[in-house]
């Protein structure tokens, strides 16, 4: 029987196939990583299908002009060593071309992403507290980021990513089952977070302060608007020493890491002020 394997960009729906197979590799995506990972770039999720049967699926999300980043790079276990990854993950890089292109792969893959042109910029690290232990309430400067202007947010956010993406973070503030924060000092945005529900218990991405204190408030306040005895996640770029001190300060355990990889120079984006990365998936 003929095996007719075709690559097209997903709909809508297709994006929650992803986070299903997200999940399955052990990733434990958000529960409305779809909708605000599709307002990144709704062109830029790509289905690999074997006669009409979903077998790879990868995003490659496209910022602008000149930056992209490659994510959710999965073969259905069964179809694995045939091929049709190569194939799907080189569609990907052919839809970023000339673009600076970010990913967070697996360590064990690191190799492989060299092979394509990528180059090791630093490690992210994902770690495990409970909410209970981590929660804090009543932080002084604190205040609901939804209470600011989005002007001022905007500006926040800016030196964070390579590019501006405010489609993004409108569908990222906004959605059901999360909570934000800002740090307000004299008139100024200095750190924010958020919490959302993942399926797994909830993710703290991002996290930005300009100091250790001010993250360690963020954190506090965050873990106190879920329930107790809930896990919770956080993402933490092992260049930042402040951010590797403050999570073992508070008794977080590690689970794995990824290594931050580019193609070409590595992005100047605050890493001194992340205490959280934002996403795996689209950076």
């Amino acid at each position: 029987m003929n095996q007719e394997y075709t690559i097209r960009t997903m709909t809508r729906d297709e994006v929650n196939l992803a986070i299903d197979w997200a999940a399955q590799e052990g990733w434990n995506p958000g529960l409305e990583d779809a909708h605000c990972y599709y307002q990144a770039d709704p062109q830029g999720f790509l289905i690999g299908l074997l006669n009409d049967e979903p077998v790879a699926v990868i995003s490659a999300v496209k910022y602008g002009s000149s930056f992209g980043f490659i994510g959710f790079y999965i073969v259905k276990p069964e179809y694995r060593g045939q091929g049709l990854g190569l194939k799907i993950w080189q569609a990907a890089m052919a839809r970023l071309d000339g673009c600076n292109i970010g990913l967070d792969g697996v360590v064990e893959q690191q190799e492989n992403y060299k092979k394509s042109g990528f180059n090791f910029a630093y490690s992210n690290r994902r770690y495990q507290g409970i909410s209970h232990r981590l929660a804090c309430r009543g932080a002084a400067d604190l205040v609901a980021l939804d209470s600011l202007p989005s002007e001022m947010i905007k500006q926040f956010l800016m030196p964070f990513f390579p590019v501006q993406r405010n489609d993004f973070w409108h569908a990222w503030l906004g959605q059901n089952n999360a909570f934000s924060v800002g740090v307000i000092v004299s008139g100024e945005l200095q750190g924010a977070g958020v919490i959302r529900q993942c399926q797994e218990g909830y993710k703290i991405a991002p996290l930005f302060a300009k100091n250790a204190s001010q993250a360690v408030a963020i954190i506090g306040a965050l873990s106190a608007k879920v329930a107790d005895d809930s896990a919770v996640y956080l993402d933490v770029p092992t260049c930042n020493s402040e951010a590797l001190a403050l999570v073992e300060k508070l008794n977080m355990t590690a689970v794995f890491d990824t290594a931050r990889m580019y193609t070409k120079e590595t992005p100047s984006v605050g890493i001194e002020k992340t205490f959280g990365v934002t996403s795996f998936e689209i950076g």
